[in-house]
């Protein structure tokens, strides 16, 4: 039963070991899988005559000894995205605690992280670290309970003490717990007699026996089934395995699954993990770190994830990159894809657009489909990312040229089967090497706005990168932090916005007034916010889709999913004025006492110019805080007198004195707004979002 369980449970994840498997497969020679591994491969396998005993080949995973210290480094360190049981923040805060070193603390963690065993998790891993003593109790009790340090983890477990303790049978004791579970205490309280007894006879007091019982009620009301942890271990480990020494296989196998069973923005994670998953011969002194996924090809990818070598590159499993699939396009369709691929293994890589639409009939690629592989990038190759805008506007002339080049192919077979000419004259209306029609390039917007349309995310860049290192600098949390936060947490979350929604308020105070409902993308995640009548009314003009913005508001955790309830939406060139909590400025004196004062006496006159009186929404009073270096030392000094805004203009200047590295900026929430009653500066409207 329990293995039963297990395949149900764990399907798609045995899908994605054995996609990986047969990867590997096509690609390595056996002598770089046993490489990969760090063996070299026996010789003699399986001869009776050689002396040498038998090794399991590093791809039967079913015969793993299941002590390897690299892959168990991996659980170790939390690096565990895509591996089974072992992925949520909870689960790898719990590996960095217990830092396993054996498949038993796998077992006991997939056991321990459930609610009532979760209370345990302090006292295993401080036994296991040698910071608390196993406590004792009867050698029978600790016989069973040694492998994790005198705790009562599953079920087997208790029961093995029940029978082996008290002298009461297996089967009643697997009622006995199951009893426990369900407090029948009528079952309970009819064994506890029979255990005391027995425990007697073994030279255990009255009241140690009954004492021992009260621990056995304690643990067995939430034991987990040794037989699923184990179960769920060893795949966590075979799939550990997999990503320790064959990382880049084992992400194309995970990405092929993940993206065809879940939504874009719960599989695109897995793109960011790519960055940070380690090879095996990674060390401090020589990292290795980061598989590379780069975007579809015509010429180069599969239907689905694959693995693919640069002509100069090692082919090996420290090398290769993952090929996005063209199977994952929306718009490309199966029998389209299989068309194409055929195509090409059968007469070689496609050359332009127009020789592509020449050897794939529209009836397998039409206009859309084409459209789609244009805007994924699959041409670049072939043509680059600057002809996207070009490729489109040469579509249908692109599969005009293509129909009548196969027309002419026909024609000449008709002639040649009826004594006409032997060979079709080509002409320039059908070779495939025509130029592209003399249009505007896309903008990098743009081409990113049609990646995310055709792929669901964004895969030669992101709208972010650019004003990243601004956004980095003011916002508190991104969005994958959010779920990790209290509620009513304050935050500010910069980013995209994806979707704006402009809904009225249907109840309460504020009936008849407008709101919106927006949903705004960083590099982790997207996340929704609310904002209420009373922000709307000033924020509406930024609340537009694509928009950057930071937004400042409060975390709501009350309808399950988190978002944020927002106070206040900003510009990155007006963040500055509302978030910077101090401006620092750093003077250097480089053998100059005189220059360093002459920028200390200008940057004074600049500061106290702008330090004038403001009005209630022209920014935050930030302090300033002046460091100065001289001679290999460091003094700070805070001004008490001078509070200024961060302007631009002011940031700017200050800047140019002194040099933009020796002026920094130091950010937090936003000041609260002023509504009469400070308290309430987050408090929800009587419209809440259901009033839609």
């Amino acid at each position: 039963v329990g293995l039963l369980k297990l395949d149900f449970l764990g399907l798609r994840t045995l899908s994605t070991i054995e996609r990986c498997r047969t990867l590997i497969r096509e690609s390595l020679s056996d002598e770089e899988i046993w490489k990969a591994v760090g063996k070299q491969v026996p010789r003699h396998q399986g001869n009776k005559a050689s002396s040498e005993a038998p090794r399991a080949h590093p791809l039967d995973l079913d015969r793993l000894v299941y002590d390897d210290q690299k892959v168990l480094e991996l659980f170790r360190r939390g690096d565990t995205a895509g591996i089974f049981q072992f992925e949520s923040g909870g689960m790898r805060k719990l590996l960095l605690e217990m830092k396993p070193d054996r498949l038993e603390d796998l077992i006991a963690a997939n056991a321990l992280f459930r609610p009532g065993p979760m209370d345990l998790i302090p006292d295993y891993c401080a036994r296991k670290h040698g910071k608390q003593q196993v406590p004792k109790a009867h050698e029978i009790v600790e016989k069973y309970t040694a492998e994790t340090y005198g705790i009562m983890i599953y079920q087997e477990q208790v029961m093995q003490i029940v029978h082996g303790l008290g002298d009461i049978p297996l089967r009643e004791a697997y009622a006995l717990i199951k009893a426990i579970s369900k407090k029948k205490h009528e079952v309970i309280n009819a064994q506890r007699p029979k255990f005391i007894e027995g425990a007697k006879e073994k030279g255990v007091s009255q009241s140690q026996a009954d004492d021992l019982f009260d621990l056995i009620l304690k643990f067995a009301g939430y034991g987990f089934n040794k037989s699923h942890s184990t179960g769920y271990a060893i795949i966590a480990y075979q799939t550990a395995y997999l990503k320790t020494y064959f990382p880049t296989y084992y992400m194309a196998a995970l990405l092929t699954y993940e993206s065809a069973a879940k939504k874009i923005e719960d599989w695109s994670v897995y793109l960011e993990d790519c960055k940070q998953t380690r090879f095996a011969d990674h060390t401090d002194d020589t990292p290795h770190v980061g598989v590379e996924v780069r975007a579809p090809s015509i010429n180069l990818s599969e239907s689905t994830f694959a693995v693919v070598f640069d002509e100069d590159e090692p082919n090996d499993a420290l090398h290769g990159h993952v090929r996005f699939g063209l199977g994952a396009i929306k718009g490309s369709g199966k029998s389209a894809v299989a068309g194409i691929i055929a195509e090409r293994e059968k007469n070689g890589p496609f050359t332009s657009l127009f020789e592509f639409c020449e050897r794939v009939p529209s009836r397998v690629a039409n206009k859309s489909t084409i459209e789609a592989l244009i805007k994924a990038g699959t041409f670049d190759c072939i043509h680059s990312t600057g002809t996207r805008a070009a490729l489109v506007a040469a579509v249908d002339d692109a599969i005009a040229a293509g129909q009548s080049a196969a027309e002419d192919r026909r024609s000449g077979q008709m002639n040649f089967f009826g004594g006409g000419d032997l060979e079709p004259q080509d002409s320039p209306e059908t070779t495939g090497d025509r130029p592209l029609p003399n249009v505007p390039a896309w903008d990098e917007m743009t081409t990113l706005a049609n990646e995310k349309e055709v792929l669901g995310f964004h895969i030669s860049g992101h709208p972010l990168d650019q004003p990243e290192a601004m956004l980095r600098r003011f916002a508190t949390h991104q969005v994958k932090q959010v779920e990790k936060l209290r509620d009513e947490a304050t935050v500010v979350i910069g980013g995209m916005l994806t979707r704006s929604r402009i809904t009225v308020v249907r109840n309460g105070r504020s009936a008849g007034q407008k709101m919106a409902m927006i949903t705004i993308m960083d590099k982790s995640g997207s996340i929704d916010g609310v904002v209420f009548s009373d922000v709307f009314s000033t924020a509406a003009p930024l609340l537009q889709n694509d928009a950057i913005v930071l937004l400042c508001g409060r975390v709501d955790l009350k309808r399950g999913q988190p978002q944020v309830i927002v106070d206040r939406v900003l510009t990155t060139d007006d963040a500055p004025r509302h978030l910077a909590k101090a401006i620092e400025l750093e003077f250097v004196e480089n053998g100059s006492t005189s220059a360093a004062l002459s920028n200390m006496q200008m940057a004074a006159g600049l500061l106290q110019q702008a330090g004038g009186a403001r009005t209630a929404d022209a920014g935050r009073a930030a302090e300033v805080v002046v460091r100065v270096i001289s001679e290999g030392k460091r003094v700070t000094m805070r001004s008490s007198r001078i509070r200024v805004v961060a302007e631009p203009h002011l940031l700017s200047r200050l800047g140019e004195l002194l040099g933009h590295e020796h002026v920094r900026i130091i950010a937090g929430p936003p000041e609260p707004r002023n509504n009469g009653n400070r308290n309430n500066r987050y408090r929800r409207p009587a419209a809440t979002a259901a009033d839609e």
